[in-house]
């Protein structure tokens, strides 16, 4: 290892780079919150993609948000010059950063990214990397992952701040959202006749990655049964692709039930979890935006890897075992999606109702950490 955890204790500006998406970044908040928090007056400005950018904006710790779309990743549309590429390193080299923190999956090569600062003047820059960086990192920490262990995703960027000495108190996940997000969000629970005052749960039944989610039946008959054993009303979220999804599992579940598919920005996704008693959900962004507020949730959780488990936050986690697991593909190699098709939905409403029966207090509600609402517009 090679760092100089001195020159970062006088890094006044920083620049984070997480080019992922809503929940890598949500799992990055920690770390961003440690580099912030590390030194007096430190301004920390996030480089990230546009499908993390929403993220960004709501995370403690992070003072600016610049939005790019970086060639070397999966979700980057093709393009035929580097335009954007050379305006990104003028952009760059324009906020005169101290030092730069590159944040990767271990499956993540740092370099393109570190370069890319490097371009920019960015004096300090670190990373992991299995490779020697020679020039382009000046603080540079061997990747162990995931040749000699496997770390969940908040711990490895943890890990990689406190190298340079950069620490935090309260390593929970946390988002900020504004007072008028809430009031939007009871306004919606409103005019679809859902009354927050009685029992209800949120079901958000998408996932980016199909090797990720639980089939559409099984959610109609796990959140069927749940209404039927404990009364409670039951609300869908996803994103506008997703309304036809719910539209199915809700005709599939044949029993009253609400929906804000295609409603919620990210802001208000999260005053509603924070709302919510309960989150049924895919291993999927909503499940870090519950945990950021402190919900508790059930979490179907595809063993397509090991690093994305809830983060201190009351939840279980279902699955069948399947000797082809940690495969880390977007679509199930085998083409059986065992490891979630597997589980029953009585094994789903019988997790409910344990995380349901928890005392309020037990919760890890976030109005008890990192302050996360926001008095807004």
């Amino acid at each position: 290892m090679n760092v100089s955890p001195d020159a970062w204790g006088r890094a006044a500006n920083v620049l984070a780079v997480r080019l992922d998406a809503l929940g890598d970044v949500l799992m990055t908040g920690p770390a961003l919150r440690a580099l912030a928090e590390s030194r007096p007056g430190r301004r920390v400005t996030l480089l990230t993609s546009p499908a993390g950018a929403a993220a960004a904006a709501l995370l403690p710790g992070v003072d600016d948000v610049i939005t790019y779309d970086a060639p070397w990743m999966k979700a980057t549309a093709a393009r035929s010059d580097s335009r954007p590429d050379v305006a990104m390193v003028r952009r760059l080299r324009a906020g005169r950063f101290d030092a730069a923190a590159v944040f990767t999956v271990f499956s993540q090569n740092p370099l393109p990214s570190a370069m890319l600062c490097y371009l920019a003047d960015v004096p300090r820059r670190l990373a992991r990397c299995r490779e020697n960086p020679y020039q382009l990192l000046t603080d540079w920490v061997p990747d162990p992952e995931p040749a000699r262990l496997t770390r969940h995703e908040v711990r490895r960027q943890l890990d990689l701040v406190a190298a340079v000495g950069c620490r935090t108190d309260d390593q929970r996940l946390s988002i900020r959202f504004s007072r008028r997000a809430r009031r939007r969000v009871l306004r919606l629970l409103g005019d679809i006749g859902m009354d927050p005052e009685l029992p209800w749960v949120v079901v958000h039944p998408g996932a980016s990655a199909a090797s990720r989610r639980y089939p559409a039946e099984n959610f109609a008959e796990a959140a069927r049964g749940l209404a039927a054993e404990t009364g409670c009303q039951v609300v869908f979220t996803g994103s506008h692709h997703e309304q036809e999804l719910v539209g199915h599992i809700r005709a599939l579940m044949a029993a009253p039930s609400f929906s804000l598919a295609g409603r919620l920005r990210l802001e208000e996704l999260a005053a509603l979890l924070d709302l919510a008693p309960l989150l049924i959900a895919n291993n999927t962004g909503p499940v870090h935006v519950a945990a950021a507020v402190g919900t508790p949730f059930v979490d179907l959780y595809a063993l397509t890897n090991p690093q994305h488990t809830p983060w201190a936050v009351p939840s279980r986690v279902l699955f069948h075992d399947v000797p082809c697991k940690y495969c880390y593909k977007s679509v199930c190699p085998q083409g059986h999606h065992d490891c979630l098709h597997r589980v029953p939905p009585g094994a789903v409403v019988t997790a409910a109702l344990v995380l349901l029966a928890l005392p309020h207090a037990g919760r890890a509600r976030a109005t008890s950490g990192p302050a996360h609402e926001t008095e807004g517009l």
